[in-house]
């Protein structure tokens, strides 16, 4: 028997050498870690063919980022319904023209394959014109970068929260596009491993109505 051969580690296989066997996919093995901690939401064929039907009636007037901008959005707002509510058809795409996605809510969504290096990210001129107390990001993790389509099956990490002064204090730069290497806009960006985590989000938010309830509806900057 060759006895540089050793038998493989519990996780994938290894490069046979004289060392210690390396095991190819501990590489993945972190980052399929970290993603647990994130609440996950399965994309249907169902959620998928409503959004299609919706993408001329929502479709904005502003650079897109790919292909799929607008069909990504929607279902951002459809993937953060179905965590929220428990109902994905709990939404108002198509009627909250001007207004944040939800009540005091915006939804920042974008379609790369997860890893938590990916930043929430507010254009600029967007950030001027609304301060939404929070930001949620979710990220639809696509097989690959220049992804075209979103299928069936897709999962949907949704990644973290940071509120309006939050954003306006963060970084800003011009991040380009999967269409080309600048996009013509700045954004503000945090990364996602630096957001809040989202099982403290709905005590934070359904405090925040309370507190407006109790002090007759006026809104917190």
């Amino acid at each position: 028997m060759n006895k540089n051969l050793q038998k493989p580690p519990i996780f994938g296989v290894f490069v046979t050498t004289k060392k210690e066997p390396i095991p190819i996919e501990s590489c993945c093995l972190k980052n399929k870690f970290e993603m647990e901690k994130y609440p996950k939401i399965t994309i249907t064929s169902e959620m998928i063919d409503t959004a299609r039907s919706m993408l001329n009636r929502v479709k904005v007037n502003r650079t897109v980022a790919s292909k799929i901008d607008t069909l990504t959005g929607i279902l951002g707002e459809f993937i953060f319904a179905q965590y929220m509510y428990g109902d994905w058809e709990k939404n108002s795409v198509g009627n909250n023209k001007g207004q944040t996605d939800f009540d005091d809510i915006e939804i920042k969504t974008s379609a790369f394959p997860f890893r938590d290096s990916l930043n929430l990210l507010v254009r600029e001129d967007y950030a001027r014109k609304r301060k939404p107390p929070f930001y949620v990001q979710i990220i639809i993790d696509v097989k690959n970068k220049k992804a075209d389509n979103i299928t069936a099956g897709t999962h949907a990490y949704i990644s973290g929260w940071a509120t309006a002064s939050e954003v306006d204090t963060a970084p800003k730069r011009d991040f380009g596009s999967k269409l080309s290497a600048r996009g013509g806009y700045r954004c503000f960006y945090i990364p996602i491993k630096k957001l809040h985590p989202m099982e403290n989000f709905k005590t934070e938010y359904y405090k925040r109505k309370k507190d407006e309830s109790a002090s007759g509806g006026d809104k917190k900057s």
